[in-house]
């Protein structure tokens, strides 16, 4: 290895784990492809943000989104497809040149569809239609595992969201199978299926909750506590011989990309984070089999929302849609993003 080789080119070299960029910007992902992005993650909100940013590139298809929707939903939805479907030709080379194992870009549903199944559905199969490396992103809820399953049988690819639990990875990975066995037994090729942790949006909300709840457990402990969920989670997919790959997103700083390099991981990386790991003296090493310390775990585990999100059995699907990250997510993804491109007005921007 040179020494003046960035961080994220050590990654990507080095061994299994990997990188996607985190915006819908098209001058970003540039850049993001330039330093060894293989895959791109999109949200409702940075979709949102690449529109208002791009209006002059956009706008012919802006306008003739905007004209030809239905409805509030079918505005957002056709408003969406603009920057995702320009990704994913930026990525097809990439998809087409592995084989579709690299150059993925996600498109997410209607955050406000958390629950709905069949409405979800149908989305998806719409985001589907528009490029072969379109992956849809589902809400890890009891309704979005069930749409998850059915979308593997039929070739749909998906990347489950909204989720910062071992439960959710592992509920995930259960209904990834099923989906697999019914597209065999049709004898059809399976939708491809991520599953993302949102350490990061998991660290915020124990913050909060520690805080209010005067759990004795420091700042250092809770910075750890989104990577110890993402350590048990891979090592428990390992352990069942389970190659589903997780998407580690929400990341607040180098550390929890650092920690757990060298896992066969997907790293989102937003573009304010990827100078950090292009600069600075960051360990060349693998760590994630570096375990978080017993005592970490043992404070962390004084806070119930801890373990809930820790322990395998700490949440049932049915329980997923109702924890605080969850619902914080999904209003943030909705308002600020989903919303606000329902009432996307290009002249007022």
């Amino acid at each position: 290895m040179m020494n003046d080789e960035h961080y994220l080119s050590w990654l990507s070299k080095s061994g299994r784990s990997r990188w996607w960029h985190d915006s819908a910007d098209p001058g970003e992902l540039a850049r993001g492809l330039e330093r060894g992005a293989s895959g791109a993650t999109t949200n409702p909100f940075l979709a949102r943000v690449a529109l208002a940013a791009n209006r002059g590139r956009w706008a012919q298809q802006i306008r003739e989104a905007l004209a030809a929707a239905a409805n509030a939903e079918d505005r957002a939805e056709q408003l969406m497809r603009i920057p995702v479907t320009e990704a994913a030709r930026s990525l097809l080379p990439q998809f087409q040149g592995t084989e579709g194992r690299q150059g993925w870009v996600c498109a997410q549903v209607n955050p406000a569809r958390a629950a709905d199944r069949e409405g979800m559905l149908a989305m998806a199969r719409r985001f589907h239609a528009w490029a072969p490396n379109v992956t849809v992103k589902l809400p890890a809820t009891s309704a979005g595992l069930d749409v998850l399953e059915e979308c593997v049988a039929e070739g749909v690819s998906v990347t489950l969201t909204v989720s910062f639990t071992v439960p959710q990875v592992l509920a995930v990975a259960e209904r990834r199978r099923q989906g697999r066995e019914r597209a065999n037994a049709r004898q059809l090729a399976p939708g491809s299926c991520f599953a993302v942790l949102m350490i990061g949006r998991l660290d915020d909300y124990l913050r909060e909750v520690a805080l209010d709840s005067r759990a004795e457990v420091t700042e250092e402990d809770i910075r750890q506590a989104g990577l110890a969920v993402a350590k048990r989670a891979y090592s428990l997919l390992e352990a069942r011989g389970d190659d589903l790959e997780i998407i580690v997103a929400a990341v607040r700083g180098p550390y929890h990309v650092t920690e757990l390099a060298g896992a066969k991981m997907i790293f989102s990386i937003f573009p304010s984070w990827q100078e950090p790991l292009m600069s600075g003296p960051l360990p060349r090493q693998e760590r994630i089999r570096q375990e978080i310390p017993p005592a970490v775990i043992r404070r962390l585990s004084r806070v119930r929302e801890f373990v809930r999100a820790y322990e395998p059995d700490g949440m049932k699907p049915e329980e997923f849609i109702g924890f605080g990250p969850t619902q914080r997510t999904l209003a943030q993804f909705y308002d600020a993003g989903w919303k606000s491109m329902e009432g996307f007005a290009p002249e007022l921007e």
